[in-house]
């Protein structure tokens, strides 16, 4: 297997897993506080990459030369984690992984600017598209609500924390100095378990853990194990082995990944003319990978 199509491999499992972490998480996101919720996933994950990290590689001193690089990552990736859960309070799962697609647009502006990535017309196309798409979504496909810009405050509050996963992207590329996967995860994670447990010390003394209902402790495990170590590894390891705008490709997929889990879950599936936003964004997917 050549490095591209492991790349691509690993970002095909990569939205199966996000998605699973909307499906569950607006189940959980009113019963508990999201800076506490995302410190304790984040310390999870943090034992769970360090373990295999320093059983695999190893972790050698050059790792935390210049720490600085992680704490910015870091800022970066729990804004996005924190602002995401804050939108599915109110945001549709469905809806919420649609303003996820927009990602990729974003990311390719952001790339353009810090590793000077340029677009090809087929690929600019394919973004426009996937983006097209996820508007139809994200405003339910209510052609009036889009012309009145009438979108939902749980998906405006998500749009801010994809804006701030889309710098996160090209900035692991731009300041990763040869760790592997594992190991720059590791301290990426570990920056970030330490920001939110000081931004969410609060909420983390608040909670009363011992009455939360099994479905948040349920999204906790999940979002740790598969939507945080698994994933970030995934994204790590792609992000080093494909474009920046590619990568962030495979969140087109994740929609209707999500519509999987609702059934799953036992929920009932969108409208029909909400599908075909999800056509939209399957579409430009296509087009990306043709591009390969």
């Amino acid at each position: 297997m050549t490095p591209g199509h492991a790349g691509h491999l690993a970002m095909l499992v990569f939205s199966m897993l996000v998605a699973g972490s909307f499906a569950l998480g607006s189940l959980a996101a009113n019963e508990i506080a999201s800076s506490a919720l995302n410190a304790v996933r984040f310390w999870i994950a943090t034992f769970i990459i360090g373990a295999a990290a320093f059983a695999t590689a190893g972790v050698s001193r050059t790792t935390f030369n210049a720490p600085w690089r992680y704490v910015l990552l870091a800022v970066f990736l729990t804004a996005y984690f924190v602002l995401m859960f804050e939108g599915l309070k109110t945001a549709p799962p469905v809806s919420a992984a649609a303003v996820f697609t927009l990602t990729p647009i974003l990311t390719a502006g952001v790339a353009w600017f810090l590793l000077r990535q340029v677009l090809t017309r087929r690929m600019a196309i394919a973004l426009l598209i996937g983006a097209l798409g996820a508007i139809w979504v994200i405003f339910r496909a209510d052609t009036s609500a889009i012309v009145r810009f009438e979108v939902g405050q749980g998906e405006m509050v998500y749009f801010w924390g994809c804006v701030a996963h889309a710098v996160y992207t090209p900035l692991v590329r731009r300041l990763n100095r040869g760790e592997t996967a594992v190991v720059f995860s590791f301290g990426v994670l570990l920056a970030g378990s330490g920001l939110l447990t000081v931004w969410g010390w609060h909420d983390l003394m608040a909670t009363d853990w011992a009455a939360l209902p099994m479905i948040v402790w349920i999204t906790i495990v999940y979002t740790a194990v598969f939507a945080s170590a698994a994933t970030f590894v995934l994204l790590h390891f792609a992000t080093l082995r494909l474009p920046s705008s590619k990568v962030m490709a495979y969140t087109y997929l994740t929609p209707s990944w999500v519509i999987v889990w609702e059934l799953a879950l036992g929920g009932a599936p969108p409208p029909a003319l909400v599908l075909a936003g999800l056509l939209l964004t399957v579409t430009a997917l296509v087009l990306l990978l043709r591009e390969e």
